[in-house]
């Protein structure tokens, strides 16, 4: 029966030209070609961002770009070509966008992948004695990866991350990751060890009392009746 029922599924899905694959995978060659100077700041082909807060990213990475010469491009991807990593994607949109030293000296790309939360960042020479490597590094695993891991929050992924970028390619001090907040328990509940030690304590008091009150009871009791 479950035999028959599938069969007839995937007839009515290939009569009516459904697909049952997954979401494409994506390469370079399924992105728009981008060059400097085009104020196209978000290549978001998978609709993982949401059209306010892409807005705003486009609207602050113009500001940037204008002031300081400085460009930064966001790729959100869904699914990578089979056998490809984010970072060879990230190599490949340098490559492509950028064919020319000059061109891509003051580039900065970032790349997303939604569907396993990899991240890559590639930076343009002129770009590197602002945007170090170390600062590269923490940007992807700390200031990305926090939101990325608490539930695949994309936009506020690349908003923090378009404000630190802001800040270090403005030459500004590196503001750091967002702080990540903490909550201490210990003042809260008591551990295994500390209530076996209020419950014995409790035990033993209770056995003193016991020991005090028990033969002074009894003596009062054979007491009266020896009256």
């Amino acid at each position: 029966m479950l035999k028959l029922l599938a069969s007839l599924l995937l007839s009515c899905c290939i009569a009516l030209g459904v697909s049952l694959s997954p979401a494409a995978a994506m390469g370079v060659y399924d992105l728009p070609i981008l060059s400097s100077g085009v104020p196209t700041y978000v290549v978001d082909p998978v609709a993982a961002i949401s059209a306010a807060n892409e807005g705003k990213l486009n609207k602050d990475l113009k500001n940037l770009a204008e002031k300081t010469g400085q460009e930064v491009r966001m790729v959100v991807v869904r699914r990578l070509n089979y056998g490809q990593k984010i970072d060879n994607l990230a190599d490949d949109i340098l490559r492509e966008w950028y064919p020319n030293p000059e061109d891509r000296a003051n580039q900065t790309i970032i790349v997303l992948d939604t569907l396993t939360n990899k991240t890559a960042i590639r930076v343009g020479e002129e770009a590197k004695p602002l945007l170090t490597d170390a600062i590269a590094d923490s940007i992807l695993s700390e200031t990305m990866a926090v939101p990325l891991k608490d539930g695949g929050k994309y936009n506020q992924a690349l908003l923090d991350a378009s404000r630190r970028l802001t800040a270090v390619l403005s030459g500004e001090a590196d503001p750091g990751p967002p702080e990540v907040a903490t909550i201490n328990i210990e003042s809260t509940f008591t551990t295994a060890e500390e209530t076996d030690d209020k419950n014995a304590t409790i035990w033993v008091i209770v056995l003193l009392v016991l020991a005090t009150v028990i033969p002074m009871a009894t003596y009062f009791w054979y007491a009266g009746f020896g009256r």
